[in-house]
């Protein structure tokens, strides 16, 4: 039986994965600088050990309107080829092992930028894990 493994996270009311190889660390809430001019989705620039990140709302890359400043924000840092980039998320989940056979594609429901960002979903008890596409995810429009 072949698994998977998934650093969890809920974005408003949306529980999502990425694959667990591709998360560098999860860290609290950081210092961040805007950056004039960016797209909405970026929320600014923060300092990583000397390592300057780029941390995107996945709140706005959901459509799901900008983050509550009551809920303080998470980063899940991920590690892409052109270096680490960070999603704020407003809550970190487990790590979860699932069985790959109970990968299924993304729901017909799911239309617009959720279809492109969205690659399947596994039914867990009680809820439903979406996998996020993480290279969409990170993929700033030009």
């Amino acid at each position: 039986m072949q698994t998977n493994s998934y650093c969890t996270f809920r974005v408003g009311s949306i529980y999502l994965g990425v694959e667990v190889h591709r998360v560098q660390e999860v860290i609290r809430a950081q210092k961040m600088t805007r950056i004039p001019g960016s797209q909405e989705v970026v929320r600014g620039l923060m300092n990583l050990r000397g390592q300057i990140v780029t941390a995107l709302d996945m709140r706005r890359r959901l459509n799901l309107g900008s983050a509550e400043g009551s809920e303080p924000l998470m980063n899940v840092v991920v590690r892409t080829p052109d270096g680490p980039v960070s999603l704020l998320v407003n809550e970190i989940g487990d790590v979860l092992v699932v069985d790959g056979d109970q990968f299924e594609p993304p729901p017909e429901t799911l239309q617009g930028i959720h279809r492109e960002l969205i690659s399947g979903s596994y039914k867990l008890d009680g809820r439903l894990l979406l996998v996020l596409n993480l290279d969409v995810a990170i993929r700033l429009a030009a």
